[in-house]
């Protein structure tokens, strides 16, 4: 087992409870991404639109910035260092229908991942636990189907 790659992942997570603990503690409002993203593009500017604005480029940001320090695009568990993250398996069309599907999803089930799983759970919200539970079980189903019946991936 790689040690940095660990600590890179526990550094990440820690850096993303930390941005949600402070954006909740000083504004009131949850981190979760599709909410963000959806008020900015949906709704009529409420005067709350500049740290919307301002978190979503620093989502975009970060990783540049990696990037110009020579951090790399980073690499793909089990495929060695060369292979970087970014190639979509299944081609473009593909990335963007399952995009578009993320995007229902985060609509139908009233955020994302990151507002029910990170934030959602720490505020004990029932909802968000039933959404995250949904999110685990519908990830493995889909493993073990592409895995295992269509005999995709690794």
């Amino acid at each position: 087992m790689e040690w940095s790659a660990s600590l890179h992942g526990l550094a990440g997570g820690v850096l993303i409870g930390l941005s949600a603990t402070w954006l909740m503690g000083s504004l009131g409002r949850i981190a979760g991404i599709s909410g963000i993203l959806s008020s900015l593009v949906f709704e009529r500017p409420r005067g709350d639109s500049a740290w919307r604005l301002t978190f979503l480029l620093g989502l975009i940001s970060g990783p540049l910035l990696v990037m110009a320090l020579g951090g790399g695009l980073g690499n793909v568990a089990g495929q060695g260092a060369g292979a970087v993250i970014g190639d979509p398996a299944g081609g473009v069309g593909l990335m963007v229908v399952a995009g578009l599907l993320v995007g229902l999803g985060t609509g139908i089930g009233s955020g994302c991942t990151s507002g029910h799983g990170v934030c959602g759970l720490s505020r004990l919200s029932p909802r968000s636990l039933m959404a995250t539970l949904t999110f685990l079980i519908m990830a493995m189903v889909t493993v073990y189907l592409v895995r295992h019946l269509l005999r995709g991936g690794a």
